[in-house]
């Protein structure tokens, strides 16, 4: 992708204001400036409105807030709404509890290509661990390689290699689709892409699946997909586990989609 390309990072948030703070700090960090940023917010209320507003007042990139009423668990729709309001011809998709390294903005545009897509990795923090991070306002791209292994070794996060090395474009292309590392919380597609697959499906509500359906559907539409992994890691703060009621039935849906090769989605950008 080329330098002067505008990309859209997509934070998705409801109701974490400190976590979200802390990732869009990591945000305005980035060592690739040429983006912007959209909180796509599941219907928040004052306190996260209140962070945002703040943010903005000093982002030194674009900044804006696409928030919907809280009628329950509506990431798709969220999602959607990010898209809707921002302008890059990438679009980047991040949760408001995953703090991006320094470098996450330039790793995902290095492995930017027509033709495909890519999902990014993650590390997992412990609760004590997140509890630290946010009290502190830790600035966790500079960790020192011995507090690295430090937090490996008690069990803080849950892999450290990641850390230690970054690998170039080479060997990315998933050949044949897998159900392996499809996390909303870190891909990025073409908005061509996107709006050709009609967008995330409006159509999943309560928890699950969505992200499948979308990854599902890009690759029925032809696209491909890169593993994101030993380049773009994002450090996925510790959450409680959300009510998981339509899980099964979202999940049925998607695996309905693959085998039926379902582009668009039903409820979607259109």
């Amino acid at each position: 992708m080329q330098q002067d390309a505008l990309i859209s990072v997509i934070i998705a948030t409801y109701n974490r204001p400190d976590a979200l703070e802390a990732v869009v700090e990591a945000c305005f960090a980035q060592s690739d400036r040429h983006f912007e940023i959209i909180i796509a917010d599941d219907g928040s209320g004052d306190p996260t409105r209140d962070c945002v507003a703040r943010l903005q007042q000093r982002a030194p990139v674009p900044l804006r807030h696409a928030w919907q009423p809280d009628q329950g668990f509506r990431l798709a729709m969220a999602r959607n709404q990010g898209i809707l309001a921002s302008r890059g011809e990438y679009i980047l998709l991040l949760d408001g509890d995953c703090i991006p390294q320094h470098d996450f903005i330039a790793r995902h545009r290095m492995l930017a290509q027509p033709g495909f897509m890519v999902t990014g990795s993650r590390i997992l923090l412990d609760e004590a661990f997140t509890q630290r991070v946010l009290a502190d306002r830790r600035d966790l791209h500079a960790l020192g390689l011995g507090e690295k292994l430090a937090l490996r070794a008690r069990g803080h996060i849950n892999k450290v290699l990641q850390l230690l090395f970054k690998l170039p474009d080479l060997g990315r292309v998933q050949k044949r689709f897998t159900w392996r590392r499809i996390k909303g919380c870190n891909m990025a597609a073409w908005r061509a892409d996107i709006e050709a697959v009609n967008g995330f499906d409006e159509s999943f509500e309560g928890w699950g699946h969505e992200d499948a359906d979308f990854v599902v559907r890009l690759f029925n539409a032809g696209i491909k997909r890169k593993d994101g992994a030993f380049a773009t890691e994002v450090f996925h703060l510790w959450h409680r586990e959300n009510a998981r009621d339509e899980a099964s039935s979202n999940r049925a849906l998607v695996r309905r989609r693959a085998d039926e090769r379902t582009v668009r989605a039903t409820r979607g950008l259109a």
